[in-house]
């Protein structure tokens, strides 16, 4: 545990802030959040928690919470979109990975982190235009004419992360071609149709969709998808973009019937350009650091995103608490050194598309990884526990 208490300041109160707030409070650290949204709401998508992420949530507090909603598939399961066949199934149980693997709805998961934290360290309406660094600290500069200080600052501010341009520099992102179309909605419109235990996704000849629950009761379920789009259609990368539920359906018509059931039942959709980016450089500059889609943005189709940043904030905190914040700088190099090898592995195959396409995957480097736990001086690509190796 440190001997003092080093003032942070955390940019962002997504899932990688608050994940990072609570870890750094865990070790004693005194927290403040800021988040340019005036108000959280309740955005329409669901969220896979992979036993990797869970491991932190526990550590945190938040896993009660989220049993209490979430759906818990019994597995991975890999479907042909056309002939359904079973390409591959990867079970799912607690004891196999050393936590559950659970589906949700995004904004359950937010609250469950927000439940950990103390309501006056979070500050909405807060957008930060200007981040200065002294001999004394980090000055924090926002939109409003107002500022505060702290001894460090983790950036968890997102894809359009301000602070990851003045951390390395103004980037563009990449676009291959791809939009992705999403919707949750009532389970009841399906009629009874029950689409199964498991997380499936469909593999077609060049897109794919993702079905599960997001409600431990089954009432509400989700999809994504991956589908071939011309690069001039672009739209911010925003989860709020209305998409036309006809030409969704269209892109499935030849899929199965089971996907084909679920896409004639959802009332409407949203649309959004998949964008990349290429790995960052360097993650901090000094006493400034980024967390989570701020330097490692990734597609979605490992679910691990959100996943990646909640073991980063594990991770940084116990970084920070070593050095008891004498050596703050050093810390985050730290940090960086262990987390960047892992999350460049998973950036590289979520891009490909291939994750348990096949047979040949092996599963336990990625979901039996502990950041609680995990040798901070070793890269954090592999070190899975036994029994997830041999899962």
């Amino acid at each position: 545990m440190p001997t003092a208490s080093p003032r942070i300041a955390v940019i962002g109160a997504g899932m990688g802030g608050l994940a990072v707030a609570a870890t750094l409070r865990k070790f004693g650290f005194e927290v403040a959040v800021y988040e340019q949204a005036a108000r959280f709401t309740r955005i329409g998508a669901g969220i896979q928690m992979m036993p990797n992420s869970m491991k932190v949530l526990r550590g945190i507090g938040a896993e009660a919470r989220l049993r209490e909603r979430a759906f818990q598939p019994t597995s991975h399961l890999n479907r042909d979109a056309y002939t359904g066949e079973v390409m591959r199934e990867l079970p799912m149980p607690e004891e196999a990975f050393g936590a559950p693997y659970l589906c949700m709805h995004r904004a359950d998961l937010h609250d469950a982190l927000l439940s950990t934290l103390p309501p006056e360290i979070i500050h909405l309406d807060r957008k930060l235009v200007g981040v200065e660094q002294g001999a004394g600290g980090v000055t924090l500069a926002f939109a409003d004419g107002g500022r505060a200080t702290a001894d460090a600052v983790v950036a968890s501010d997102g894809i359009h992360s301000l602070v990851r341009e003045l951390v390395v520099g103004p980037d563009q992102p990449i676009h291959k071609g791809r939009i992705a179309y999403r919707a949750v909605f009532d389970a009841a419109r399906l009629g009874g149709f029950d689409i199964g235990p498991s997380r499936t996704k469909w593999w077609g000849r060049d897109r794919h969709i993702v079905i599960y629950y997001t409600a431990r009761d089954r009432s509400e379920l989700y999809f994504v998808t991956s589908v071939p789009e011309p690069a001039d259609w672009l739209t911010p990368e925003s989860w709020s973009a209305k998409g036309d539920v006809t030409e969704l359906r269209a892109a499935y018509d030849d899929f199965h019937e089971d996907v084909r059931r679920v896409l004639a039942a959802c009332p409407d959709c949203h649309k959004w350009a998949i964008l990349e980016r290429e790995p960052l450089p360097r993650w901090s500059d000094g006493r400034v650091a980024l967390l989570g889609d701020a330097c490692h943005p990734m597609t979605p189709y490992m679910a691990q995103g959100a996943a990646t940043s909640i073991e980063d904030a594990a991770v940084l905190a116990r970084c920070l608490a070593d050095v008891r914040g004498e050596d703050i700088e050093g810390a985050f190099r730290r940090y960086e050194a262990h987390r960047k090898p892992r999350v460049s592995r998973i950036q590289a195959i979520s891009s490909a598309n291939t994750w348990m396409k096949g047979g040949s995957d092996d599963t336990g480097w990625l979901y039996g990884y502990d950041a609680w736990n995990a040798d901070l001086d070793r890269p954090g690509a592999s070190g899975a526990p036994p029994q997830a190796r041999a899962a």
